[in-house]
Formats: structure tokens, sequence, C-alpha cells
């Protein structure tokens, strides 16, 4: 039975309708992650589901005192309120228990002056207060959007743990694909408006997407088929006045009509970059405290060429601080940061960088260059926009109107414009949709300079990084081989008795089958005589149709020969829609034998 039903919701945002006539029901104990592309209607679903947000038509149906908590993804507090009053939304010593579990859960976040004002807080440590107080609330339904951006890699396994054992609903929104992985056991996808159910956790979800592009490709090329029969059958002359013929004239409309699949975009990047000397960046000795806390402690690192590095730590531990020395945003208290002449650095910040809402998308493209040089050869700012999936209206609407996670890969965008060779990103991945950083991963794996990212996500450090630098007490940096996953093992072996999340395993790939020697297409002699036939044969078959239509309309008063009558007429359509199936084949077979011959 259905907890909370959506029935016929389409919503509009100005010339786009981000969710066309979408249905669905949500049950008790559902775990569910909504994907889709930035701007795809993701947090309006949500929003929607939620009750904060009203669709344009269409309604949604909630059982009776259904209690919904929610995190927006930019939460708004008061500035002068204190960080446990915002989770608890009173005074503090109003309900001691109520209050006991808010601090709980605020240490789990890593939050312990519950006192301190909200207005002294980062725009990450407010994320983090809101989630704080969606998860205290007494709640039949969570509705998360992005919850696991501005945690580190400890709080998001705690939340992983939390939401697992969860009760009630959860609806979320994220793009932490082992997050998805672990917690969800429905994924809905929104795609151009559509909406689409798989009852499978993340992983699940790749392998059914595949299966539904896969049928809907087939059905395609079975559409694009049947539509090649009929026109060849229009160009060899019908009967118009026939009623049959006429209604064969109908379908072949109807074929040309039809929507194929909407084929999915991705992201395209062409590599682009700048080449580099042999100096590269050279940290001796780097040391940088603030009052009496150190957090960084007499770093020295001389990173190569090509290298991939992470760098992960709690919250507040230096990571971004460290960023900013090199950036020269920040000074150490001691060692320097030596940069090659030839090195061009670009940063891709955590939070973008203000953004001036009125002017126009490739404007701000434009403002760093006009053409860019990729292995493609000379590239205009309007022609890599469009690899962004930013359409050319699109370019010439004002940044205001774009979507959070399509203003960050437009920032994205910008900074790889600046043709970089050494990538600084922090959390590179807050924000972006899947697809977006799954091109972006296999941009960074052919990149030909140096990438330093600040990351929590566990997926991307797996498939990105060769080098982790994990911040340990006093603000020592400890180097280790490979991703995340191999960190953990060498963390556990470094550090023994020491309590380390484990990260759930990944699924093991199947080693590649080597592929078999391709036969060479060709016809039978069955299938060559039958190909030579066939159309003749759906042309008699179809005559023969045309003649019991009539016979049946002379016997109606007869029901012994009526009833012969529409016996033989259900068997011949019968033996027509297979012979038109085999029609298909032997089409399909005999382009193929054309293309192998060419």
């Amino acid at each position: 039975m259905s907890i909370l039903s959506i029935e016929h919701v389409s919503k509009l945002f100005g010339d786009r309708m981000v969710l066309d006539d979408v249905s669905c029901g949500i049950e008790k104990g559902e775990k569910i992650g909504i994907v889709g592309v930035n701007g795809a209607g993701k947090s309006t679903f949500l929003g929607i589901a939620a009750g904060y947000c009203e669709p344009d038509e269409g309604q949604v149906i909630r059982q009776s005192n259904l209690r919904v908590a929610g995190l927006s993804q930019n939460p708004v507090f008061p500035e002068e309120t204190s960080v446990l009053s915002c989770v608890t939304g009173r005074e503090a010593g109003d309900d001691w228990n109520f209050e006991a579990e808010a601090k709980r859960i605020l240490n789990r976040l890593g939050f312990t002056d519950y006192g301190e004002r909200i207005g002294h807080l980062s725009g990450g440590q407010k994320k983090r207060v809101a989630l704080a107080r969606t998860l205290v609330q007494p709640a039949d339904v969570l509705a998360l959007d992005e919850p696991t951006n501005h945690l580190d890699n400890e709080m998001v396994i705690w939340l992983e743990d939390y939401l697992t054992q969860y009760r009630g609903i959860v609806i979320m929104v994220t793009h932490d694909r082992y997050f998805l992985d672990r917690v969800s056991n429905r994924i809905l996808e929104i795609d151009h408006g559509k909406l689409y159910s798989y009852r499978a956790n993340y992983s699940g979800f790749l392998e059914e997407k595949a299966r539904r592009q896969e049928m809907e490709l087939a059905t395609e090329r079975k559409r694009q088929s049947v539509m090649r029969m009929e026109l060849e059958w229009a160009r060899r002359g019908c009967r118009a006045r026939s009623t049959k013929q006429r209604a064969r004239l109908d379908r072949l409309e109807a074929l040309k009509n039809s929507a194929a699949p909407v084929q999915e975009q991705a992201v395209e990047m062409g590599s682009v970059g700048t080449r580099m000397g042999r100096k590269t960046v050279e940290f001796s000795h780097v040391t940088k405290s603030y009052g009496d806390r150190t957090l960084i402690s007499d770093f020295s690192y001389i990173v190569l060429k090509s290298q991939r590095l992470g760098i992960i730590g709690p919250n507040g531990c230096g990571k971004s601080t460290l960023l900013h020395i090199l950036m020269g945003r920040a000074v150490p208290d001691r060692g320097t940061v030596e940069i090659g002449d030839t090195i061009r650095m670009g940063y891709f910040a955590q939070e973008t960088e203000d953004m001036d809402d009125d002017r126009r998308v490739i404007d701000y493209i434009r403002d760093v260059a006009e053409y860019i040089q990729t292995k493609e050869g000379q590239i205009s700012a309007s022609q890599m926009l469009e690899r962004f999936l930013f359409s050319p209206d699109m370019q010439y609407t004002p940044v205001t109107r774009l979507s959070g996670g399509e203003k960050r890969r437009l920032y994205l965008l910008k900074v790889l414009m600046g043709a970089p060779n050494v990538l600084v990103l922090d959390e590179p991945t807050n924000d972006l949709d899947i697809p977006t950083l799954t091109i972006l991963e296999d941009y960074l794996d052919a990149f030909p300079g140096i990438v330093i990212a600040v990351s929590h996500d566990r997926y991307f450090l797996d498939t990105v990084v060769d080098r982790i630098f994990a911040f340990g007490e006093n603000g020592v940096l400890e180097q280790y081989e490979g991703g995340y996953t191999e960190y953990l093992k060498a963390y556990r072996l470094r550090h023994p008795g020491e309590e380390k999340p484990v990260l759930p395993e990944k699924k093991k790939e199947k080693a590649p089958q080597p592929r078999a020697h391709q036969k060479k297409l060709r016809f039978s002699y069955k299938e060559e005589q039958e190909y030579e036939t066939i159309d003749e044969d759906i042309a008699a078959l179809e005559e023969k149709l045309e003649e019991l239509e009539r016979q049946v309309g002379l016997a109606a008063s007869d029901f012994v020969r009526l009833n012969q009558l529409m016996a033989e007429q259900a068997q011949t359509r019968t033996v027509l829609e297979e012979k038109m199936e085999r029609w298909i084949y032997l089409n399909e077979l005999a382009e193929q034998i054309e293309a192998q011959k060419r």
C-alpha cells in the first residue's frame, strides 16, 4: 500500500518541462535515490513529494497525519541563533531527551560547541546543522537534497548506517555512488521530463537501465524496418480507394510520427592543457597554525608530472588551507611553495564563485577565452558550451535561470577554458550530476598534467587518484599509495587497533572474454530464395485479407460461413505478421552483408 502517491504531475520552469505527467507510488520501508542530469528536475520532484513545492498539474496524495522532514540544498537560519536551538527549534532545557539526541547527532557531524552562533559558521557547517535538524525531527518520511555534501568520509559512513536502519521512508537526491549503492533499495531516474523506476540499488539500476535502453533501441530498429517496408509498398503503388489500403497508409503515417527514444546526452570534454616544464610544484617544510592549533606541520613534497594526489581528512583539519597556500591565497607560517615557470593553475573551488546572475552564459565563458586549443583543433566558447550540454538557446539566457548543478558545471568549464596544466580541485563532486562526474573522471584519466584533489567522494578517489595524503594528528600528513580503498587497508596495518569505518566492497568486474572470431555474414540458399519472393508473398497475403474482409461483409446472415471466414481471416493475419517479422530479419541481414562488402 502506497504511503505517498504522485499522480500525473507536471511542472514547467520557463519554457522547459522538467516533469511531464509523471506518476509513482512510494511504499513503507523504501529508501529511494533520485538520479538524473543537473537541471533534470530532481530537487523539484523531491520538493513536490515532500510538499514544499506545488505541481502545475496533477496531485500528491499523502497518508493522513504523514510527517515529513526535509533537507534543502541551501538552508537558511537566523544569524544570531545558536547551533543547538537551530537543531531543536526550541530553547535549551525544554526537553532533556530530545536535546540529548540532538547533541548526539551534532557530535557525529563534528559539532561540540552547541552554543556557537550560526552567523560564525561556514556554508558547509550550516548544511550539517540543517542535516542534524532534519534527522532529529520525528518523521515518517525524510526528504534529503544532497545530504552527503560537506560531510567527511567517516560522517558519510555513519549517515549510511543511520539511514539503513531508519524505519521510515527515505527519499534523497545524491551523487555519491557508494552511498546510493549501500542505502537505496529503489532508484527513480528523471530523464527528459519522464520518470523511470528501478527496484534496485545503484549497481542494479545501472544494469536495469542498460537493459531498458537496449529494448528501446531494439524497438526503434524494428519501427524503422517496418517503416522501410511500408514505404517500399507505398512506392510500388497502392489502391487508395480501398479501405484496407487507406488503413495501411494511416499506419505508415503513424510510424513516421512515432517518437524515437531520446538519446542520452553526455558531457564531452576534449583534453585541454598547456605544456609543462621540468619544475612542477615543490612544498618545502610548510607549516601553518591558527591560534594554538597546528593545521599543517612541516610538510615537504615534490609533485611529479602527471601525478594524481588525493587529500583527505576530517572537516576543519586544514585540507582547503593547504590548497589556499598552494594557490597563493594564504601564506604559510614557515616553509615555502615553489611553482615552476611553465605551471598554469586551474582552481575549482569548493564554493562556486559569485556569478553575475544577469550575465549571459556565453559571456561568462568568453571572459576567459573566445577560443581554446584541444586535441581536435581550435574550438570556440560556444562549441565548448555545447559539449557541456548548454544548448545554443541556453547560452544566451542569463545565469540566474540555471539550476545549482548547472552553475557548478558552468564553473567547471570556466576553469578548464583557462587551459591549466595543474588542476586543483576542492570538493569537485559537490552538486555535479553522476553523468558529468563519470565524464570528469574519464577526462582526468586522460589529462596530461597534475591533479591535486580534496574530496570526500570515495568513488571519485578510487577512480582518479594514485596517491593519498591523509591528515593525522597535529597537522602531520601521512602518505598512502593508491585510492581510497587501498588507503583504508594500509591505514589499518599502520594503525592497528584503531577504529576505522569499513567501505562497502566494490563488485568484482568480470574478466574480459577473448573476442570470438567474427563469422562472415551471408544468406543461406533458402534465405536467398525467400528474400527474392517475400515482397510478393506479403502482397498476396494482404490481397487475400482484403478479399476475406469483403466476403465477411457479404456473409453477415450466414453464421456458419461467417465463422469460417473469420477463422481464416485470423489465420491469414497471423501468417502476415510472421512474414513481416521475417521481412525485417532478412532486410537487416541484407544490409549487414552489404556493409560487410564495403
